[in-house]
């Protein structure tokens, strides 16, 4: 868990190499059912098409569906699930009843270096190549190094933009940080460092632990 520009996904992508364990996307899956002429995808495809968000019921039985394939039988990182405690009550019931048991990891990160790590990107106008001002810069700024297209700043990135999206990671998700530290299975790690630091410290947590199943959210 942590709000966005804390490394989220990079760490899942480290901890898949480190551990062999498949990230089970809740965003990756819905495209996926969305294209099949299942009655669910049909769902999933009138929703999306609507513009709404797909409904916790909906969420739970494609999660609870994956979380039954045999590469998660012994563990799985969960990506973008849960995100509000009406989903994490209903992961906490698709647990129990497959035998899985949920860790819960926060990278914590300054308020200040999220501003700097998301108001950073550029990310260029031709090949969409992703820089970063100080952490990746591009050899001659506002030029792409590949193609010399102009760099942008994605309308995400700007910092009235970067202020919402952290308000409503307050509002909607830091809520569940309370709820897991009630469970003892939740542990909060320094994000500051490198990815490869940072990394070190979620593979602690998680060997120490044993457990059955990695949530990232």
């Amino acid at each position: 868990m942590g709000p966005q520009g804390a490394g989220k996904g990079t760490q899942a992508h480290m901890l898949t190499e480190r551990f062999g364990l498949p990230i089970v996307a809740t965003g990756d899956m819905l495209r996926e059912i969305a294209q099949t002429e299942t009655p669910l995808g049909r769902q999933v495809r009138e929703v999306q098409a609507a513009g709404r968000l797909v409904s916790d019921d909906i969420l739970a039985e494609v999660v609870s569906e994956r979380l039954s394939g045999p590469d998660c039988a012994e563990a799985c990182i969960l990506d973008g699930f849960p995100r509000t405690l009406p989903q994490a009550r209903l992961l906490e019931k698709i647990a129990e009843s497959q035998g899985h048991r949920i860790l819960v990891v926060e990278i914590d990160v300054p308020r200040e270096l999220l501003y700097k790590r998301l108001s950073g990107r550029r990310t260029c106008s031709a090949c969409g190549s992703i820089y970063h001002v100080y952490f990746m810069p591009s050899k001659k700024e506002g030029v792409c190094d590949l193609d010399g297209a102009p760099l942008f700043t994605r309308s995400d990135d700007h910092e009235e933009s970067i202020a919402r999206r952290l308000a409503l990671y307050d509002e909607k998700t830091h809520p569940l940080l309370d709820y897991y530290a009630q469970t003892g299975r939740f542990h909060k790690i320094d994000g500051t460092g490198s990815p490869e630091e940072v990394a070190s410290r979620v593979a602690q947590v998680v060997k120490e632990s044993g457990s059955a199943s990695v949530a990232d959210n």
